[in-house]
């Protein structure tokens, strides 16, 4: 079980936050194996903005911020895309045929997938 790490989940009003007895109710943290946002680490959209509102500056200014445009040129706009060709009509894989491919989103150039991706 893993925390919510929404730094005001708990502030938000549902049942399944509301935990203790009847005259000492309280709102708690959520808890749960699986969270769908962020990676896993939010219970929900308006959690993952809190934290995001909250510490988002110092979270870029650490894994480096961008200073400058990053520019996509046909050295570094290949993808790793579907084959739409690896299936005949009736949707059965032929064979040697690869599932995916390289393709160039500048160029619309394709390659076979190298090696390692």
């Amino acid at each position: 079980m893993k925390y919510c790490q929404g730094t005001n989940c708990h502030t938000y009003d549902t049942k399944d936050r509301k935990k203790g007895s009847k005259d000492n109710k309280r709102n708690e943290t959520r808890k749960r194996t699986n969270f769908y946002y962020g990676g896993g680490n939010f219970c929900s959209l308006n959690c993952q903005t809190d934290w995001f509102n909250t510490h988002g500056d110092n979270a870029i200014n650490y894994f480096g911020r961008v200073e400058s445009p990053i520019v996509l040129v046909e050295a570094n706009a290949w993808q790793q895309i579907y084959n739409r060709e690896c299936r005949d009509n009736s949707y059965n894989l032929i064979e040697g045929v690869p599932q995916t491919i390289d393709y160039n989103i500048i160029t619309k150039a394709t390659r076979p997938t190298s090696e390692g991706n």
